[in-house]
């Protein structure tokens, strides 16, 4: 059991402040009957046609699933879920850490793990008729193996009940603890993500527990100590948060060398006031810069653009590794 002064280092959000957004960079054009508004055209979005929506929605709510889609507030929700699609969030709604940019609900001391959510998951999957499945979830440090058993018996469970899926799990750190990693990297998923969030000089106050140098480390272990040949190291970075481009280029090159198959690279949007400000918001131009650069870098696989998010078109990735 850790300390209560564990949690003495959390990022601190100032609530006082009005939630502002920072200057829209797209040129006004006077010959359009609306104006610009307060995000940029490449930040909004139509709504997706058709009922399929409201059945993912059935199915998640019949087998009591949380989806890290609802907790993290994820913009892309519409849309993944009229795909009939959706990404777990395991192990309960409630986080023993409370990063400056994630709005799910802070707990020092969470309830149980819930045995029966592996079975309640893998049904869900075949309900679902899912082929690609990601997992992700909270971070319980307040457990001894930070919840890598119960992740390994969660992906255990949908092997069971569809063979042939293919599976990605989104991790916490597991505070270091290399026994609860190896655990993960036994039950052989295809892709183990663990994202760095954010540039190096920004983490202490972007991130709670986690380090820069810890996330490297994580994701080199599971490179070199991988059971599958088949299994690729994924992370992601949020940009907007007041990195410049020289910063994002190091993190890209950290992550290279780390050895990093996948990297996403999306727009930070402040999922609540007493979340971080957005301090930018990033062109379509220089997330395809960032996109190039990664591939410069020999980086596999690039997901680069505003509304990119670690799991969103998570199967797309897998499929070009794949097949090329």
């Amino acid at each position: 059991m850790h300390s209560e002064t564990q949690f003495d280092h959390r990022p601190k959000v100032k609530t006082s402040k009005p939630n502002r957004l920072p200057k829209n960079p797209e040129p006004s054009n006077p010959g359009k009957a609306v104006k610009s508004g307060r995000f940029p055209s490449w930040l909004h979005r139509k709504l997706p046609k058709g009922n399929t929506l409201k059945a993912t929605g059935d199915i998640l709510s019949s087998q009591r699933m949380n989806t890290v889609c609802e907790e993290a507030k994820c913009p892309n929700l519409l849309e993944c879920w009229s795909k009939k699609t959706a990404t777990f969030l395991t192990m309960g709604k409630s986080c023993t850490r409370s990063c400056g940019f994630c709005d799910i609900d802070f707990s020092k001391r969470p309830p149980p793990l819930d045995p029966l959510e592996p079975q309640r998951i893998a049904d869900s999957v075949k309900q679902l008729g899912l082929n690609h499945v990601v997992l992700t979830m909270v971070a319980r440090d307040d457990l001894e193996d930070g919840g890598a058993n119960h992740l390994s018996a969660i992906i255990r469970a949908i092997r069971t009940e569809k063979p042939s899926v293919t599976i990605e799990v989104l991790t916490s750190d597991f505070a270091g603890n290399t026994k609860a990693w190896d655990t993960i990297l036994q039950a052989q998923p295809e892709i183990f993500n663990y994202n760095i969030e954010t540039v190096r000089e920004l983490t202490p106050r972007v991130r709670h527990k986690a380090t820069y140098d810890r996330t490297l480390e994580l994701l080199h272990y599971v490179k070199t100590h991988k059971k599958s040949s088949q299994l690729f190291v994924k992370s992601g970075i949020m940009v907007g948060l007041g990195e410049s481009e020289v910063q994002v280029k190091e993190t890209l090159s950290d992550l290279t060398s780390a050895g990093c198959d996948i990297v996403t690279i999306g727009q930070y949007l402040q999922a609540s006031k007493t979340k971080l400000l957005v301090k930018e918001f990033i062109t379509p131009e220089q997330f395809k810069a960032y996109e190039d650069f990664g591939y410069s870098l020999g980086i596999k696989y690039v997901y680069s653009g505003p509304f990119v998010r670690s799991s969103y078109n998570a199967q797309e990735a897998l499929q070009k590794l794949y097949h090329g």
